[in-house]
């Protein structure tokens, strides 16, 4: 099956369903249409090649394992696999003992940032565009402290404990936090109709 434009989202989504059907040559697609892009990514979190390069490997065995479960009304293709890199870059730096350092002034616009996917088809980017500004909004309306926690919790999949020390905060008042925060957030959601 020829592949035109790889990178292009609705060809990473057929790709991705290739592998879910365990279709080796759209597997070896998806790796050489996405890989770059998310080495750069994973570079970025670790800091140093071949740490990038082990996350991008064990994050291509779990796609490979997980791309069966992939939703695409979800996330969009190249969002889930920089979700599963991520992850596989911060298990990196906590096998290390290396906490991940994050700008917290940079913080609250990243997250917001991240709940917006420009990389849908119109009728995906529509329904995403919804639930991301209702998530955002939703976000937006909870207190910074609580903001900051879950998304240090959610979006960079930091543990109780590593949130408290991103804060300066005892762990009790970041799980606090985010259990307030995620109450808020769901009765907010529910408001919204989501």
């Amino acid at each position: 099956m020829p592949y035109d434009q790889p990178t292009d989202p609705e060809q990473l989504r057929t790709l991705l369903l290739g592998a879910g059907r365990r279709d080796a040559q759209a597997f070896h697609a998806l790796y050489v249409a996405a890989s770059p892009k998310l080495f750069g990514f994973a570079l970025r979190i670790v800091r140093r090649h071949e740490l990038a390069e082990e996350a991008l490997q064990d994050a291509f065995v779990s796609i490979w394992h997980a791309a069966a479960t992939y939703q695409g009304a979800l996330a969009a293709p190249m969002t889930w696999m920089a979700t599963i890199v991520r992850n596989k870059a911060l298990d990196i730096l906590r096998r290390q003992g290396t906490a991940p350092e994050i700008d917290l002034g940079q913080f609250d616009a990243d997250v917001i940032d991240q709940l917006h996917d420009s990389a849908d088809g119109p009728a995906e980017a529509l329904q995403t565009s919804d639930e991301a500004r209702a998530l955002a909004h939703c976000m937006a309306a909870l207190e910074r402290a609580q903001r900051q926690a879950i998304g240090l919790a959610f979006f960079h999949d930091l543990t109780h404990g590593e949130v408290a020390r991103q804060l300066s905060l005892p762990v009790g008042t970041v799980k606090t936090w985010i259990r307030r925060g995620l109450a808020k957030l769901k009765a907010c959601l529910v408001r919204e109709g989501l």
